[in-house]
């Protein structure tokens, strides 16, 4: 999900119905960030749209809001952590058609475990797939299927995107592109209506990435998946002191912060 700072909110589940939503996640390590929570929720509290489905946006989308004091406690690396802080929406940076490349090559790897809960997810860079109540490595408990499954065409997007992704971030907030490195975890995320088993399927919460990984400082999130096509609820909320602002996803748009 996208990275937000501190902030204040109650804990709200959503309502997924319909098909699966389908998500990218990727989280390029760099120093900064933004005040806020961010969580995905079907309540009606919501006191601005900033970006409906029917929009197509061609340029990102921006709005600034306060660095976040917690930053000071962390190195500060130069030509890196940024002097500004905020959030972005755009649909220009990946295609619709490889959106939808996407998501088939991660329906595929989905397709060799699942959560029993609401939420699964698959990570190309560790191996880490949802089975059950817990993970596997795809590579080492499928062994040589694997080359069955993804194609060097998938890598090279996967890895394309990837890199696109970063840069955008790096023009948004004034930041060298070639200091920001990925972390981990960047994974494929799969969010259906099947009731949480365990902590892992609870999607819903306020959440801040720099709390739960402390390497973390931007976090990007690539729609897979149709706001009320493929999935109705689930809706993309930063929750700031200000009020809250959602976002209304559609196939191929990108959100990061």
């Amino acid at each position: 999900m996208l990275l937000v700072g501190r902030g204040h909110a109650q804990r709200q589940a959503s309502t997924w119905s319909g098909l699966r939503g389908y998500m990218l996640v990727l989280m390029p390590v760099v120093a900064c960030c933004s005040v806020g929570w961010l969580y995905l929720s079907l309540e009606s509290d919501v006191t601005e749209t900033l970006v409906r489905h029917g929009e197509v946006l061609q340029q990102p989308r921006v709005f600034g809001v306060p660095c976040s004091e917690d930053y000071n406690n962390y190195k500060r690396y130069p030509g890196c952590t940024p002097q500004r802080c905020g959030r972005a929406v755009t649909d220009s940076v990946v295609t619709r058609e490889e959106a939808q490349v996407l998501r088939r090559l991660a329906e595929r790897g989905l397709s060799l475990g699942g959560s029993e809960g609401g939420a699964s997810i698959l990570d190309l860079h560790s191996g880490a797939l949802s089975m059950g109540k817990q993970f596997v490595n795809i590579y080492r408990y499928f062994g040589e299927q694997i080359r069955g499954i993804f194609s060097e065409e998938d890598f090279h997007l996967y890895r394309e995107v990837r890199s696109r992704i970063q840069n955008v971030i790096a023009d948004t907030f004034g930041l060298d592109s070639s200091h920001m490195y990925l972390t981990k975890p960047t994974f494929f995320s799969r969010i259906n209506s099947t009731a949480a088993k365990t902590t892992h399927d609870e999607y819903w919460h306020p959440h801040i990435d720099k709390e739960t990984y402390g390497s973390f400082d931007y976090t990007s999130l690539l729609y897979l998946s149709d706001y009320e096509i493929d999935f109705g609820g689930g809706r993309f909320i930063f929750m700031d002191a200000d009020g809250n602002r959602t976002v209304e996803p559609r196939v191929g748009e990108l959100g990061w912060g």
